[in-house]
């Protein structure tokens, strides 16, 4: 099943309830939640008051992702305020295992991001115990940047790694998500895309969200199973 998570990065913040709604209509399934601090990322973004003023708002699960450093800290402010996820950057955890721990313990599903120059196998050890991992397809810190290729043999490893054992942790690609993007990133197994600038430019959220996940539909690998159903689905007639 896909998801797309939409980044209110990208919304427009005078209007963000109705931003929301419409990239929900349009067939969003995840509130994705750019969480910087100025410090590991150069600019700043949310805290844990957004977070806060956005769950009476929507029904869909608020996706955060904290690149910011010292993310322990921080881990239980924003499960309080009312966050389904909450991932952390590989790069700035001292102790990657302890952090997730700490996710878990707040009941909240737990991520780790790696940046563009982080290997995939930093993350072997602890795959097991995540609901989810975010590849980052442009180094983070700004919305709108354009798509690195070097994450979809990152994206296509992690499937591997993920059917060699045995797991079933999500595969999440966020940066440069686009309309001339997103059907790559899919075939290559990403699960969750993160979508911000394609979604809310223009000021057509529904319609944006619409095309693009009609795009990456349409990139899904078919199974055997719809693959033989296709196969026999008898023609139409022609009387």
């Amino acid at each position: 099943m896909l998801d797309l998570c939409f980044s209110i990065l990208a919304a427009d913040f005078t209007h963000l309830a109705d931003e929301v709604a419409a990239a929900t209509r349009g067939g969003g399934t995840m509130v994705h939640v750019d969480i910087m601090d100025g410090h590991f990322v150069p600019n700043i973004t949310f805290g844990p008051p957004v977070v806060k003023a956005l769950r009476p708002i929507t029904k869909l699960p608020l996706d955060c992702h904290l690149m910011i450093e010292d993310p322990d800290a921080y881990i239980p402010a924003f499960a309080a305020a009312g966050a389904d996820m909450i991932s952390v950057q590989q790069e700035a955890c001292r102790h990657l295992h302890r952090t997730l721990q700490h996710i878990i313990e707040q009941k909240v599903l737990p991520g780790v991001v790696i940046n563009p120059a982080t290997p995939v196998d930093t993350l072997v050890e602890i795959l097991p115990m995540v609901h989810h991992v975010l590849v980052m397809s442009v180094n983070p810190g700004f919305g709108g940047q354009q798509f690195l290729p070097l994450a979809l043999e990152k994206i296509a490893y992690l499937a591997a790694l993920r059917k060699e054992m045995g797991l079933n942790f999500r595969i999440e690609v966020d940066g440069g998500v686009d309309n001339d993007t997103v059907a790559a990133v899919v075939k290559a197994g990403a699960d969750m895309l993160v979508a911000g600038s394609a979604v809310f430019s223009g000021g057509n959220a529904e319609k944006n969200a619409r095309e693009l996940l009609r795009r990456a539909h349409a990139a899904e690998p078919k199974t055997a199973s719809t693959a033989k159903k296709t196969a026999t689905k008898p023609k139409a007639s022609r009387k």
